[in-house]
């Protein structure tokens, strides 16, 4: 990992596909507002991946109807550790010790070995 701040990541490079709230709440069966309301609730993160952009969620958050499995109890993990969402998007696009990075992780049903890394780096 590089010793750049989580916060200071390109987004915009690290995450290959971002829908805007009203296309997350499409693909999830909700209103814009129930997105924004999972959003606080750390069910799902948003950031600003450019310069006017406003803030969109990234694609592989939303699997199937529904947040990506694992990502919820991730990303309140990492919030208790005091990261934002940005960051936790970051962290979660970067390459890790792990093999791969932790998004691939979620995406193959391998979340508990993310976890206890989160886990780990929040205390």
């Amino acid at each position: 990992m590089t010793d750049i701040p989580l916060a200071d990541h390109d987004l915009a490079a690290l995450v290959p596909e971002w829908l805007d709230w009203a296309a997350a709440a499409r693909l999830l069966g909700v209103t814009v507002a129930k997105v924004r309301t999972m959003i606080r609730d750390h069910e799902l993160a948003a950031a600003v991946p450019s310069p006017g952009a406003g803030q969109q969620v990234p694609a592989d958050f939303i699997q199937d109807g529904f947040p990506l499995k694992g990502l919820p109890g991730l990303l309140t993990v990492l919030h208790d550790g005091g990261y934002d969402d940005r960051e936790c998007i970051a962290w979660l696009y970067l390459d890790q010790e792990l093999p791969g990075r932790p998004i691939d992780a979620l995406l193959e049903n391998r979340g508990a070995e993310v976890k206890r890394r989160a886990q780990a780096m929040a205390f």
